[in-house]
């Protein structure tokens, strides 16, 4: 035997032995890609973009932002599940695809709790109710019982089908006995563009969408679905102040990457996006447009979504919907 063989195993040995931290302690060392479901312009798309430079700042990398947008943010979420699981490829998630849009079709395009990577949550934010700012409702109690006594003429839209917003009208509905119906369009801005109009008579939006309008007066705030009053909108009361708690609901975002990556890729990842949205200025932007910055790490983002995923299930099936 060659006296240089054992020296060589042992060698081999240890590469083998070191090369999982090597790698990981090597990671990131390209760019990264970060998948943004919808069209530039909305609320992802912002907080993408206000995430970007300081989470390539908290890596020491580049992050590349690539627009995939399409069916309510599914296109993407299957997209990503197709993705190795090398921290390399990520998603700005939130609730619609992830916790509700798959559980509205016959066949699941994907499992929301099981075939993907929960890095970290980044924000969580209340929903708005409005309406016109000339409807003679003052608040979502009042909307209510004018829906009622115009039971036939009154109508939600939402963002479309399988959405945030769709599944907020439907859980008025639920909590109310109102059976407004329901008018999906392509998107948020021309569903705010309609409810202007007068298509259309309330919508249950993020900030992100609906504050510049309610801001220029052109429409109203009847209430915000969190526990409590958004500081944006200090004078619109929560649902719950005005009896209507079943309708409490909160919007959702964070990063997320295919399953399996590694724990110590995923708790590198994790730790950087909350030193990137622990900033003053983060914070600002965010509260800015009505959502707040609600850093979870890891497991508890996790929870969180399977949590989010039981409630939109049950009231899908409840509500008996599907899409076509």
């Amino acid at each position: 035997m060659n006296r240089l063989t054992p020296i060589l195993h042992g060698l081999l040995l240890m590469v083998a032995l070191a090369g999982g931290p090597a790698l990981a302690q090597a990671f990131p060392s390209k760019p990264i890609r970060l998948i943004v479901g919808y069209p530039p312009g909305g609320g992802i798309d912002f907080t993408a973009r206000v995430i970007q430079a300081p989470l390539q700042d908290a890596l020491k990398q580049s992050l590349v932002i690539d627009y995939r947008p399409g069916a309510g943010g599914t296109i993407a979420a299957a997209e990503l599940t197709r993705a190795n699981a090398d921290g390399y490829t990520l998603l700005v998630a939130n609730t619609g695809p992830f916790a509700i849009a798959p559980y509205l079709q016959a066949k699941m395009p994907y499992d929301p709790v099981k075939q993907f990577t929960w890095i970290g949550q980044i924000s969580q934010g209340s929903y708005i109710a409005a309406t016109r700012a000339d409807h003679p409702a003052k608040d979502l109690r009042e909307f209510i019982a004018w829906a009622k006594a115009n039971a036939g003429k009154a109508n939600f839209a939402s963002g479309g089908a399988g959405t945030s917003t769709h599944l907020n009208g439907e859980l008025m509905n639920a909590a109310t006995g109102l059976a407004l119906t329901h008018v999906p369009y392509k998107g948020s801005a021309p569903a705010i563009a309609e409810l202007l109009g007068g298509q259309t008579q309330i919508m249950i939006d993020a900030g992100s969408a609906l504050l510049p309008m309610i801001r220029a007066g052109k429409l109203r705030a009847l209430a915000v679905t969190g526990a409590k009053r958004d500081p944006q909108l200090p004078d619109v009361p929560a649902v719950r102040e005005l009896g209507l708690g079943a309708m409490e609901s909160v919007g959702f975002q964070g990063l997320v990457g295919p399953a399996g990556i590694p724990k110590d890729v995923v708790a590198l990842l994790s730790a950087a996006l909350m030193r990137a949205i622990d900033q003053p200025e983060v914070r600002g932007k965010f509260a800015g447009v009505g959502a707040e910055i609600s850093p979870l790490g890891a497991e508890a983002f996790g929870a969180f979504v399977r949590a989010e995923n039981e409630k939109w299930a049950k009231l899908i099936r409840t509500r008996g919907l599907q899409l076509d």
